[in-house]
């Protein structure tokens, strides 16, 4: 432990025993434990106790009868569970009788305190910490603890509840792991006492006619096989495997939801999944539950790896079921193959219907979300909230198991039920049925619905269908756009369903084209979208810049799409959106501008009254945006573009790409917002780049190559915006800079250009402007620079140590535990002011 957190515990210790000193808020208390919690796993809990016995006095004050609060005295019980998890240590608390005191019936067990929640939760808690050794196992048995966990089960507080079906399955496995795990017997009555008694409880609640207790069971059960791995969970599953079986012989089945996520976590686990009752009891279940109930079984068995065939075509027919439901009431093409041909289940029958609204939305948005997991296929783009998951956590991240795609896959009826169900919401279906009546009563106008079979229309574009499916689909599609009833969510899900249909019907590859129906349908669509964005409603000109942005990255190309934009008013009006009262338009009407430029179709305006006006081109109207505009949002989008110009060498740019890069630095230097510094960083970045080649292995630069580099920077200013970065008030904008210093760095060694001793240039001005920089006197201007000088510069700098010190939270001190114990006792006044750490 640090020094001064050794001289600083003592008079933290009276103040947290002190009933008459205000309580320390539940953040301190728990980054204290955090703190206490990762020094005793550094080192001993027995010496941390011994060299500090101001602990194990606020652990004995705790016992006496006095006014504590409930929070200190649940920190207390989790605080001796900490020091209790290692065997030596709990000897020792045993020996004072602390613990019996702190978790027998003597202790908070028979007190008022034992009311409040948070008592109860820390209690568990510190049972948990401490349950790591045999010692602790023999304690849990003989203080009556065990019984003390069934009853907490029921709590009224859930997260207690919880925690107490957590603790049973730590003794379960406490009880049963260790060095004589492998002479365990699978038959549960030859385990020991403690674990027969969980076991004997566990029966009990699986037999219970009360829901609740089963439900009970069945969570200790699924966290049992979920995170344990032993041996004994097989013994556990064949022992109490025939009751869970029997519970689906009881009308209506007990905790159903419970009882999938049981199933799914044994057939996740290595050691169980063999099991042939297993399977046998998952058919049972996706005949006995509900649709509803049913859909996350269903879905989760497609995901499994190991699998019976015929249980796989039985989980697809119950995500099938709702959709075939919707076709077979809406008496869509009688010629075509029923969509659960092949599968094993009947269809739902017309009259079970869910009764009421919320449940039949609820019943259609779970089977289209669960059918569209199982469509994307291997080299196939993923959906876009996948893809988006994907980017947060990193590229390059093991994607998480998804569901195999059944085969064969009922593409045509698919997209027939989910068109049927777009008619049904938009009131375009004319069902003949009393079963169609109600669906169309139910579902029109839900958004909720309409969201969800757009999504999944999308997907479907993977896959295409027969030609008069797919003339459906666009039709539906151009309905919703269309139409004024369309809301803003639901005309962005849409024209995202309609660019990836317009995407899968390009033609292949070596044309240069859409496909015939396709650009029949781009006519239609660009007229649509022209009114879109002139619509009074901001999210729906947002949501149609997206899509043309879209269209246009990948369609700008093609002779067909070309044509038909350059004869339409859509380049015009995304123009003139450049100035939308909206930031967010602005933003998407910058990024349309970047696309249709780089693609060479912004035209311009044919007018009359435009004819005498000089027309500006795209860069000076986004410059204009860069150093005008008052919102962060379209500036960033003018960075965004300007940066992939240069990266693809956009004709205005590669003219002079100087004088560009001069302009573009100079405005994002001095921009207020930290995210338009970032990016002009990376900018330059690309800049760098194209002058001296990617960073490698042998990053190096010619020497002749480097000087000409070196020279150009100094010319556009780069290095007084990279070293003013350096020093910026905002952490990522300096992590930039240096990053982009190390990269120029990397490709300047030691052996270029290099320099005699003692002939080296003179650095002096360049380091006292740094100097005053870092000092935050960023008025004064570098000047002019010599390349030799910022080499010298650049070698002389330690960005390494720079770059870690960025790295660093910029809170560490504060979050240090000597600023949190100085923290905790200024507030009650035993610090000065000068040795608070007031953050």
């Amino acid at each position: 432990m640090d020094p001064e957190c050794a001289r600083l515990l003592p008079a933290l210790c009276d103040v947290l025993a002190d009933p008459r000193q205000p309580v320390a808020d539940d953040t301190c208390l728990e980054k204290l434990l955090d703190w206490f919690k990762a020094v005793t796993e550094a080192g001993s809990s027995l010496l941390l106790l011994q060299d500090h016995p101001c602990l194990v006095e606020l652990l004995f004050h705790v016992l006496k009868p006095q006014d504590l609060s409930s929070r200190i005295l649940s920190f207390a019980l989790r605080l001796a569970g900490i020091f209790a998890a290692q065997e030596n240590c709990f000897q020792y608390l045993q020996q004072g009788e602390l613990l019996p005191g702190l978790f027998g019936e003597l202790g908070p067990l028979g007190a008022a305190a034992w009311a409040a929640p948070s008592v109860r939760s820390g209690w568990i808690q510190g049972l948990h910490s401490l349950a790591q050794h045999p010692s602790a196992l023999r304690f849990l048995a003989d203080s009556g603890a065990v019984d003390t966990i069934f009853s907490l089960q029921g709590d009224p507080s859930l997260f207690v509840a919880s925690a107490a079906g957590q603790l049973l399955v730590r003794v379960l496995d406490l009880a049963l792991c260790g060095p004589a795990e492998g002479h365990i017997s699978l038959q549960a009555w030859d385990w020991p006492a403690c674990a027969r008694k969980i076991v004997c409880h566990l029966e009990d609640c699986l037999r219970s006619e009360a829901t609740p207790r089963v439900t009970q069971a069945l969570h200790v059960l699924t966290t049992a096989f979920g995170h344990c791995h032993g041996l004994w969970t097989q013994g556990l599953w064949v022992q109490l495997s025939p009751l869970v079986a029997r519970l689906l012989e009881k009308d209506p089945v007990p905790a159903p939801h419970a009882l999938v996520d049981l199933l799914l976590s044994v057939a996740r686990s290595s050691m169980l999944s063999s099991d042939p009752g297993l399977w046998e009891t998952a058919a049972q279940t996706l005949s006995r539950l509900s649709p509803t109930q049913a859909g996350p079984l269903a879905a989760g068995i497609l995901k499994l790896q190991d699998c019976p065939q015929a249980l796989r075509i039985q989980a697809f027919g119950v995500l099938l079921q709702p959709l075939a439901f919707v076709l077979e009431a809406t008496a869509q093409a009688p010629g075509m193959p029923g969509l659960l041909e092949g599968a094993a289940g009947d269809l739902m029958a017309v009259d079970t219907l869910p009764p009421s609204k919320s449940a039949c939305v609820g019943l259609l948005c779970s089977a289209l979300a669960h059918l569209e997991l199982l469509q994307p296929l291997v080299g196939v783009a993923r959906p876009a909230s996948a893809l988006a998951a994907g980017l947060a956590a990193g590229t390059d991240a093991p994607a998480p198991p998804q569901p195999q795609r059944p085969s064969p896959w009922p593409q045509a009826p698919l997209l027939a039920a989910v068109v049927a169900i777009l008619r049904l919401c938009n009131g375009s279906a004319a069902p003949n049925s009393e079963a169609g009546g109600r669906l169309c009563a139910m579902l029109g106008g839900c958004v909720r619905v309409q969201r969800a079979a757009l999504d999944f229309l999308g997907v479907l574009s993977q896959g295409l269908g027969p030609q008069e499916l797919v003339t459906q689909v666009f039709a539906i599609l151009l309905e919703y756009l269309v139409s004024p009833d369309s809301s803003p969510t639901v005309l962005k899900k849409a024209f995202q369903a309609t660019l990836r249909w317009l995407l899968s019907s390009a033609a292949p590859p070596g044309c240069c084209d859409l496909e015939p129906y396709a650009q029949l349908v781009l006519g239609e669509l660009l007229s649509v979208l022209r009114k879109r964005l002139c619509s009074p409603c901001w999210e729906v000109r947002d949501s149609g810049l997206e899509f043309l942005t879209q269209m246009t990255r990948h369609q700008g190309g093609q002779a067909g799409f070309r044509q038909a934009l350059l004869a339409s008013e859509v380049p015009e009006l995304t123009r003139q959106l450049l100035q939308d009262p909206e930031s967010y338009v602005r933003a998407s009407a910058v990024a349309a501008v970047g696309q249709l430029s780089s693609w060479g179709l912004l035209a311009a305006p044919s007018s009359p009254e435009h004819a005498a006006t000089p027309q500006k081109t795209p860069l000076e109207e986004l410059l204009l945006v860069l150093t005008t505009d008052s919102e962060g949002f379209p500036r960033r989008a003018v960075m965004r573009v300007f940066t992939e110009w240069l990266r693809d060498g956009y004709a205005d740019v590669a003219e002079d790409p100087e004088r560009f890069v001069a302009r573009v630095l100079q405005a994002a230097s001095g921009d207020l917002d930290w995210e338009v510094r970032v990016q002009g960083l990376e900018l330059a970045l690309a800049f760098l780049e194209q002058l001296l080649g990617p960073c490698g292995p042998s990053a190096a630069a010619p020497p002749g190559t480097l000087a000409q580099a070196l020279q150009a920077l100094c010319r556009v200013q780069l290095f007084e915006f990279a070293f003013r970065s350096l020093f910026d008030c905002d952490r990522p904008v300096a992590q930039k800079s240096c990053d982009l210093l190390l990269f120029l760095r990397a490709k300047a060694t030691p052996s270029s250009n290099s320099q005699e001793a003692g002939d080296g240039p003179d650095v002096t001005s360049v380091e006292a402007a740094l100097r005053r920089w870092q000092a935050g006197e960023q008025g004064q201007p570098l000047g002019e620079l010599a390349p030799e000088a910022v080499l010298a510069v650049l070698r002389s700098m330690d960005l390494e140590a720079l770059q870690d010190t960025l790295a660093e939270s910029s809170d560490h001190v504060e979050r240090s535990p000597q600023s949190l114990l100085q923290d905790m006792l200024a507030t009650v006044g035993v610090l000065g002011d000068n040795e608070a750490d007031c953050y």
